[in-house]
């Protein structure tokens, strides 16, 4: 591999920022200072060194974030600050949201360069799981979970896939009701379109599980950071 494409997908970097600290002296190769960007790096035995420090070679990146509320779910976008937004400090070429959460929605949401991964997740027929806490206006009968159990039919005549919905907790006196619900898909609005279909109101959405990665409660909104080892094989273990 190129030195400046090592450098390049380690540190996030496009080839032409790769390409300056190599110029200026500031890599090195086996303890050798090397300025050729197009030196051949071996992966297996070659130790690369940017101001003396190892690069370990990693060309796909991996990422939760607590997604806050008027953020949206998007690369770029001309009027909205977008979640991309929020992860400048890692500079991560090529790094994009896996799916869309509105921009009034907020918890999980997985953010990488693995464009594959990405596609799996979002592949209708391999039936990713999501989970979301909502609060809902108005009280949540048992008889709207059975209905969310047999697929609801939104007001412009789509069908979606049965969803499980839980009941956790009601406030009679606020007249609102918590729930926790489960999807197998992503159609626009989704679960404010399902709740609509049955004439009530979301409040309040959060995502807190999506395939088997579970949202870091101790991130705060707007952080984020990388997955563990762990984390990362719960998620391709639920779409392989």
């Amino acid at each position: 591999m190129r030195l400046d494409k090592f450098i390049a997908d380690s540190k996030g970097l496009t080839r032409s920022q790769a390409k300056i600290p190599i110029k200026d002296g500031l890599v090195s190769v086996n303890q050798k200072i090397v300025k050729q960007t197009k030196h051949q790096v071996d992966l297996n035995f070659d130790v690369v060194q940017l101001n003396g420090i190892t690069v370990i070679y990693q060309e796909y990146r991996y990422y939760m974030m607590n997604k806050p509320k008027n953020v949206v779910s998007a690369t770029s976008d001309v009027l909205e600050k977008t979640v991309i937004d929020l992860t400048a400090k890692v500079n991560q070429k090529g790094l994009f949201p896996v799916g869309r959460l509105d921009k009034d929605t907020t918890g999980l949401l997985f953010l990488t360069n693995d464009g594959m991964l990405g596609h799996k997740l979002l592949a209708p027929r391999k039936h990713v799981t999501k989970v979301y806490r909502a609060l809902i206006a108005g009280e949540v009968t048992e008889e709207i979970v059975q209905t969310f159990a047999s697929g609801i039919t939104l007001k412009n005549g789509e069908t979606t896939k049965p969803a499980l919905l839980k009941i956790l907790a009601i406030n009679r006196q606020k007249n609102e009701t918590k729930i926790e619900i489960s999807i197998v898909e992503g159609k626009y609005h989704q679960i404010k379109r399902m709740f609509g279909a049955v004439s009530m109101r979301v409040q309040e959405l959060k995502r807190v599980q999506m395939g088997g990665l579970k949202l870091d409660e101790g991130l705060k909104l707007g952080e984020y950071r990388e997955l563990t080892p762990d984390e990362l094989s719960c998620l391709i273990r639920n779409i392989n």
